[in-house]
């Protein structure tokens, strides 16, 4: 009798799954010893990668950027495609954002802001970050390291231990040792309307806050921990877009397998397993996986199919965890044990969508060309101030930034994280192309003064702004992103939340059943697996980070059945 190969299933088609499929089937001697699918719930394979197209433009819907390129897989793979170079300017969009010089940052009511407004803030931001992630060395006569180290200070119990430290908490306490450091704020700004030049600062130090709230998904950055900060790690080098699309390189991961390998509309409804307490039982065959075909692992789909395997590598989002994780779920049979659910549960998962918006001439204009929409830098009143322009809506007051995707790009790109990504999953396109255009009116249009009196500045503050049609341009199309009410993702990415820490990340990529303390288990061994971003230490939240799980994984099959790994 021939002894069955040993079966591998990989639950979700994205960077990980695919990386963990590349690897093992073209490991030495793999295709003739193993059987091996990767089942994926939805219709396309890559996951929260997702290129497409609008306005005539090449999008990404999902990752955009390549964080570093020193020791990054994804650069490589990208060389290796030549996927780095296109005769389009596609995407090529964010590019331009690191650099604060291309921004044109305006307040609120259409006041343009000189850059010594602007790099005060931005330094002392940029100060209280690098701080943060252990980026700085004190420099004599800084004091913008002495206010992030005071601010650090200041946020620490008085024990002089850390305690529980939000980086929001710590980067507002930087804010007031820096007005306190100043000695002014309050004073009025000629030109600048209503705008203090202590409410002027705190907008833009909010902008940049908002920014960073779509870096990390976090929807308040209260709730992102502040020890984490220093364990992240980028990839050296600069920061880039994948000119012919992201998706690119899942097509390269994808197309060593042969066809069939990966199953579309596969959806995930149970996963049963064999916890050691179950073995050798009594009722070993009839529930936890112990069919007649002794394989460990079954699963159960949406269609009411099953399969069974004897290592699941599970790659499904944190967001779906999260959920799976409810004991009215039923998402695994038996529950997870507590350190794997209560790790789930205290790392966080935040949502980020992108809003693109079409613009089109209001008027026929030949040659009409859009290079003088600027990079646009927003700096709003708080939204309970009475300051504020009525008609802008609520969720457009933490979005930081708008701008073409390239330069001349008839397309916008603005991005919105938490409550306010949610409800822009939630509104009609009629309700945003109203909203956005409220808000370029607001910030791009001349400021309108009381009649009578032009140079006291005074900008009028019910919404009655004026548009003088400065662009000759309006919205007329959109597309958001649906990250956040997908029930494939919910949500977009991970960050380590107050009261977690990177040790919840590790507990995430510890395989089941645990090893013992002699090293072994009373059970099948790795039945289940985990990868995806949300279980890698220090590049949790990355394309790269979700690469080098899937590759971990992927290696911990092949060593354990002492065939070569990398």
């Amino acid at each position: 009798m021939v002894a069955k190969k040993p079966r591998i299933v990989i639950i979700g088609a994205g960077m990980a799954g695919l990386t963990a499929a590349n690897k093992l089937y073209t490991a030495f001697g793999f295709k003739d010893s193993f059987e091996l699918a990767v089942v994926e719930g939805g219709s396309r394979i890559g996951g929260r990668i997702n290129t497409s197209e609008f306005g005539g433009d090449r999008v990404e819907l999902g990752a955009t950027w390549i964080h570093g390129i020193g020791g990054s897989p994804v650069h490589k793979i990208a060389q290796e495609i030549r996927a780095l170079q296109s005769e389009q300017p596609w995407e090529c969009m964010d590019g331009s954002s690191e650099d604060p010089a291309q921004f044109t940052t305006v307040a609120e009511g259409g006041f343009e802001l000189d850059r010594p407004a602007v790099e005060p803030v931005s330094t002392l931001f940029k100060t209280l970050m690098d701080y943060a992630q252990g980026k700085l060395v004190e420099e004599d006569g800084d004091s913008y390291y002495q206010i992030a180290e005071k601010a650090f200070k200041a946020c620490t119990d008085v024990n002089g231990g850390i305690g529980i430290v939000s980086v929001g908490s710590y980067l507002r306490q930087g804010l007031e040792f820096y007005w306190a450091f100043k000695e002014k704020g309050e004073e009025g700004l000629k030109g600048y309307g209503n705008w203090t030049r202590k409410l002027l600062e705190e907008g833009v130090f909010r902008a940049y806050e908002n920014t960073q709230r779509t870096y990390t998904s976090a929807d308040d950055l209260l709730t992102l921990d502040y020890a984490a900060e220093s364990e992240y790690r980028m990839c050296s080098g600069e920061e880039i877009t994948i000119a012919k699309g992201y998706l690119s390189i899942i097509e390269s991961l994808a197309s060593v397998l042969p066809p069939g390998l990966v199953q579309l509309g596969r959806k995930v409804r149970q996963i049963e397993w064999q916890p050691e307490t179950r073995v050798g039982k009594s009722d070993m065959g009839n529930g936890y996986g112990g069919s007649a075909s002794s394989r460990p692992v079954q699963l159960h789909f949406c269609d009411g199919s099953t399969m069974v395997a004897d290592h699941v590598i599970v790659t499904v989002s944190l967001g779906v965890l999260k959920a799976g994780v409810h004991e009215d779920s039923g998402m695994f049979n038996p529950p997870l044990p507590s350190f794997k659910t209560e790790a789930i549960s205290r790392l966080g998962f935040g949502v980020v969508n992108k809003l693109f918006l079409q613009l089109s001439p209001t008027h026929d204009r030949k040659g009409q060309d859009f290079r003088n929409f600027p990079f646009l830098q927003m700096v709003f009143h708080r939204g309970d101030s009475q300051l504020r322009h009525e008609k802008v809506p609520w969720w457009m007051r933490k979005t930081a930034s708008m701008f073409p995707i390239y330069e001349n790009s008839n397309v916008l790109l603005s991005w919105f994280a938490g409550k306010e990504a949610l409800e822009l999953e939630s509104l009609k396109d009629e309700q945003i192309i109203s909203g956005v255009s409220a808000t370029i009116s607001s910030f791009l249009s001349k400021p309108s003064y009381k009649k009578g009196n032009p140079s006291s500045h005074e900008v009028l503050t019910n919404g009655n702004v004026t548009s003088e049609d400065k662009f000759g341009v309006k919205v007329t199309k959109v597309l958001r992103t649906h990250w956040g009410n997908d029930p494939l993702f919910m949500g977009s990415y991970s960050y380590v939340a107050v009261g977690s820490s990177g040790e919840d990340l590790d507990r995430m990529a510890e395989p089941l059943p645990r090893i013992t303390s002699q090293g072994a288990t009373v059970s099948p061994p790795l039945q289940l697996l985990f990868a995806g971003e949300a279980t890698h230490r220090t590049h949790y939240s990355t394309t790269h980070g979700a690469y080098f799980s899937g590759l971990r994984e992927a290696n911990r099959l092949l060593q354990h059945y002492h065939c070569v790994g990398v």
